[in-house]
């Protein structure tokens, strides 16, 4: 049983999966799910068996932001205190996918809306069902885009694109998500589920220092100069030099045989 009323964590292979668990509202967040959320991720982070995480939706959806009905609550008793709670809970769930140093795979397998699509974007890698979409919703209700819009969909697809789909508030479909680079990969829907643990099987092979490091250095990039990532590629590079997955990697392809990477 899991201890979060509707987030579910399991683990297997080397894979944490949090998996969204409000089918009944499209997996909309209400109560305590953005916290539940933040803390199962940490959870999974700080588990050395998890080497890879995936964040996924039951049912139909994978997550259609907030409860409608609860934000309707807060916006007729003018709850500001309430509501500023709300966007915070969703900043920590956003930082903490950032901060953590495992790859984090979004696996989409349905509509993925207002914070729900942040919550996609936050992730490393995306792997969405062809009948997935994802679409920044906010403006339809008079809301300004938040879990980091404002910072995530500028860097994948531009900022006139990006206000573009913010002023729309149109959800794009799987292929165009692709296309735009909203999505690394779409598969059909009834093979998202083997191939999302297929991509994530692969990326627990691989050596845990080198990828976290890797991912640090990319996120980075976004506001070091070169010279500065110039410097942390040789920091980064030393460490992984120093460590027994590189003596066993290069062993390894001198033999023409599969590495077995233990993260030291």
């Amino acid at each position: 049983m899991s201890r979060y009323q509707h987030i579910l964590v399991s683990r297997e292979d080397g894979i944490g999966t949090v998996t969204i668990n409000r089918p009944e509202k499209l997996n909309a967040f209400a109560g305590k799910m953005r916290q539940d959320m933040a803390a199962a991720v940490r959870e999974l982070a700080a588990d050395p068996a998890v080497r890879v995480l995936v964040i996924t939706g039951a049912g139909r959806a994978f997550c259609a932001g907030a409860d409608i009905d609860y934000m309707k609550e807060l916006l007729e008793r003018g709850d500001t205190e309430n509501f500023t709670v709300l966007v915070e809970a969703g900043r920590a769930v956003v930082t903490t996918l950032r901060e953590t140093p495992k790859p984090v795979v979004a696996s989409v397998n349905g509509p993925a809306a207002g914070g729900g699509a942040n919550l996609a974007l936050a992730c490393d890698l995306r792997i969405a069902s062809d009948q997935a979409s994802l679409g920044q919703t906010f403006s339809r209700i008079g809301l300004h885009p938040d879990w980091g819009a404002t910072y995530l969909l500028p860097r994948l697809v531009g900022p006139s694109r990006a206000f573009e789909l913010f002023a729309s508030g149109e959800m794009v479909g799987a292929e165009d998500a692709l296309r735009l680079g909203l999505f690394n990969r779409v598969v059909p829907h009834d093979r998202l589920a083997a191939e999302t643990k297929a991509l994530a099987r692969a990326l627990a092979a691989k050596p845990p220092l080198a990828l976290a490091l890797a991912k640090k250095a990319v996120y980075a990039s976004e506001s070091h100069s070169l010279s500065q990532m110039l410097d942390m590629e040789l920091e980064h590079q030393l460490r992984c030099f120093a460590s027994r997955d590189a003596r066993e990697g290069f062993t390894a392809f001198l033999e023409k045989r599969q590495p077995s990477f233990q993260g030291t």
